[in-house]
């Protein structure tokens, strides 16, 4: 306050700009108890999958071992299971290496929840009749979670930890696998190679075309980590991609993820009508996404980083046409 002519001068007012709460949240609360029988579900979902899925690496190993393509109308891997349980053993390296990389990727997002005091569900595998024996895994996050790094670090730790296992199972099982000229002739289902597997082959056996490699059953397990590693980080909703662009910037979270839902459409057009079911689910499921208890906090550079690294395991693990269908 000042005086003037022995008069008081009230200061002009002056307009307060509104100021965002920013509070950082350091506490990790302990998350609440867990469900009574979700564990027992969780160990059910695994042993049928553990089944399924060593039904599924059985064919792969026999046509391996044969040199055909796997899944012939005229195979008889049934035949042969039904008369000798004992060849299910032959699935095991297949079922094993595919369910230790979808078992990392899920404890990755597990262990990060629990860091961070997220109540989260245990993975629940789901057994299928498909040609991995698997629709994949999952967890189920039951409490908000706090702040961008949680939400980046719960949303990164699946992808990278699940793809550190899938690499060196790749990488051995290409070292071991066989050249075989013209070893998808037969075929009826043809595998796309992702740009890992490419670049592996290079080192392995160069020169050689991927077409004429007949890749060994823990490979093939180690390629449908790869693809569930790439689907996971599709920058839409609430996959693990849409995590991390929420993290890093969650005002263009609604417009890429839409972005992308639209880009899956010509995919699958042109390439594999797979993409168009993964379109429709994921608008059907939506984009938005829950909000975060302090979504001022920013994401510090250090993260920004692991984004950039998030998106060339992307590039290294997507395929355009990850499967094709032959009459």
């Amino acid at each position: 306050m000042t005086r003037s002519n022995g008069q008081e001068r009230v200061p002009p007012a002056v307009e307060v700009p509104e100021v965002r709460p920013y509070v950082s949240l350091q506490y990790r609360a302990a998350p609440p108890p867990r469900r009574p029988g979700s564990l027992l579900l969780a160990v059910v979902l695994f042993v049928l999958t553990v089944g399924s899925t060593v039904v599924a690496g059985t064919e792969f190993a026999l046509a391996y071992t044969s040199i055909r393509a796997p899944f012939m109308a005229d195979s008889g891997t049934f035949a042969a299971i039904l008369s000798d349980p004992g060849v299910l053993l032959l699935g095991v390296p297949f079922s094993f290496t595919l369910l230790g990389i979808l078992l990392a990727h899920e404890l990755g997002h597990f262990f990060a929840c629990r860091y961070y005091g997220i109540a989260a569900s245990f993975p629940y595998f789901i057994p299928a009749p498909t040609i991995i024996g698997t629709m994949g895994a999952f967890i189920r996050i039951r409490s908000p979670i706090v702040n961008r790094k949680a939400l980046f670090d719960v949303g990164l730790a699946g992808p990278v930890v699940g793809f550190l296992f899938a690499v060196p199972a790749l990488a051995i099982a290409l070292a071991h696998s066989k050249v075989v000229p013209a070893a998808q002739v037969d075929s009826t289902i043809i595998f796309g190679h992702p740009l890992l597997e490419r670049l592996l082959t290079a080192v392995f056996h160069p020169g050689v075309p991927m077409e004429s490699v007949f890749l060994h059953p823990v490979g093939r397990a180690a390629w449908v980590g790869l693809f569930a590693t790439a689907l996971n980080l599709i920058p839409i909703g609430q996959l693990d991609g849409g995590h991390i662009l929420y993290a890093l910037a969650s005002e263009k979270h609604r417009r890429v993820s839409l972005a992308f839902v639209l880009l899956l459409v010509p995919l699958g057009l042109k390439f594999w009508a797979g993409w168009l079911f993964w379109s429709a689910l994921l608008m059907f499921l939506g984009f938005r996404h829950p909000p975060l208890i302090n979504r001022w906090e920013p994401i510090d550079g250090q993260r920004r980083v692991w984004g950039a690294i998030a998106l060339v395991i992307f590039l290294l693990c997507f395929m355009p046409a990850p499967f094709v269908l032959l009459e």
